[in-house]
């Protein structure tokens, strides 16, 4: 991905807080021969065992996640093959009007996370079943109202034999954070405010980001 050198991340904590934040990603990966490529949206999690152990361009760090065995990506994947998955955050238009300045031109504010990584795929029920249990884990941590998974194991059990589920390890990541950087501080003021009195979270969260730029 392309980033200029003023939207990137004021350090790696940034790109950690959009993969946390936005865990349905995209996966990419080359289909066999010449092939098309593969996408698919897909629940992914850093690894819990990776906790305050991210480096600041993330190298090194696991993520986990799972897809249907009958998608045809999954068919196509081998172990060791290099992915890319990719994480979208808040994000917002920004009409001219709000610059209050001529001339002026539209553009779209918007935070997103490339992890390029080597896939390793997990073997066996029980090993599925755990990145499942990570993932649900996380999620209702994060975003659930803390439901028991527990009398539902035996479900997770009956539908793991579908469930493909796999390790990424990261070797680079690009963030890219576009935030008005460069626009003079008055009008990035404008636009934190106009995004700050929207009904929509998106524009809030993009305000609140924006806030907190060095």
């Amino acid at each position: 991905m392309f980033v200029p050198h003023h939207y990137r991340e004021p350090n790696g904590t940034w790109m950690v807080d959009v993969l946390r934040g936005n865990p349905l990603a995209l996966m990419l990966s080359n289909g066999p021969g010449d092939g098309e490529p593969f996408a698919t949206h897909l629940p992914v999690i850093p690894d819990p065992e990776m906790e305050g152990e991210w480096a600041d361009d993330l190298t090194g760090g696991l993520l986990l996640g799972h897809m249907n065995r009958a998608n045809p990506q999954w068919k196509s994947l081998e172990d060791g093959q290099p992915v890319v998955v990719i994480f979208t955050g808040p994000h917002a238009y920004i009409s001219p009007a709000v610059y209050e300045v001529t001339p002026a031109a539209p553009t779209w504010n918007f935070t997103s996370v490339h992890a390029h990584g080597v896939l390793h795929k997990v073997t066996g029920m029980e090993p599925t079943l755990e990145v499942v249990k990570a993932t649900v884990r996380a999620f209702e941590a994060d975003f659930g109202t803390g439901w028991d998974m527990e009398q539902s194991l035996n479900y997770f059990r009956q539908i793991a034999p579908a469930v493909g589920a796999f390790r990424i390890a990261i070797t680079k990541a690009d963030g890219m954070f576009k935030l008005s950087q460069e626009q003079k501080p008055e009008v990035r003021d404008r636009v934190v405010q106009n995004f700050a009195e929207r009904d929509s979270a998106r524009h809030r969260a993009t305000a609140k980001l924006m806030t907190q730029l060095p």
